[in-house]
């Protein structure tokens, strides 16, 4: 296998698995908790990440399948989206043009579908969004969601306004002055989603509350 990833969390490997081109998911394991604790840990988040997968796939939502579960060695066997990049990059090479602002439509949409199955992401930022544009080979442009290592299952809608603040705050922050471009990905959030008032209210309430934390320190 072929490491391409350390992370906080866990290790990224390419690899095969009958055949086709995989991503494996490693945890690792964590020397600051008792063994157990993290054995327990570690197994409950692998399986939350493989059910929101799952969940995500049935509500026809893009994310990478999952070909094998090791738990002995807490590795997830994945999907490698092949001939695609990270949104982070397409907007470092975009700028903030009309091109990124259909981008963010896009995400705009992926992401009411993702809330309106009750899937919260937990780590959304534009470096765990994939873009497949068409190609002889892809019928069609897709974005696909990835790492739903902190994921979990909620219909709270404040929950949900997390999710959107997490993103919003690793959006502004890692592509400078795109304020208009994050706008469109709200107003296409609440033209697909029923229950989208709900969620922008707590958005608005979450923000008050960030606000203050900074005026604080």
């Amino acid at each position: 296998m072929e490491l391409i990833q350390q992370g906080a969390e866990a290790r990224l490997y390419r690899s095969t698995f009958c055949g086709k081109s995989v991503i494996v998911k490693e945890r690792f394991p964590k020397t600051y908790r008792h063994e157990t604790l993290d054995t327990i840990l570690t197994h409950r988040r692998t399986n939350q990440e493989v059910r929101s997968l799952l969940r995500c796939r049935k509500a026809g939502i893009a994310c990478p399948a999952v070909f094998f579960i090791d738990y002995e060695k807490h590795r997830i066997y994945l999907e490698e989206i092949v001939e695609s990049e990270t949104l982070r990059d397409a907007f470092c090479r975009l700028g903030n043009g009309e091109e990124s602002k259909r981008l963010a439509r896009l995400i705009g949409g992926t992401l009411a579908a993702m809330h309106d199955a009750d899937i919260i992401h937990g780590d959304l930022t534009t470096s765990n969004m994939l873009l497949r544009r068409k190609s002889e080979s892809n019928d069609q442009e897709q974005i696909f969601l990835i790492d739903f290592g902190l994921s979990s299952v909620s219909a709270v809608a404040e929950d949900k306004g997390v999710d959107l603040y997490v993103l919003e705050r690793a959006f502004l922050s890692s592509h400078p002055n795109s304020e208009a471009v994050f706008r469109e990905v709200l107003l296409a959030y609440r033209s697909a989603l029923k229950s989208a008032k709900a969620v922008m209210d707590k958005l608005e309430e979450v923000r008050m509350r960030g606000r203050k934390r900074s005026m604080l320190g």
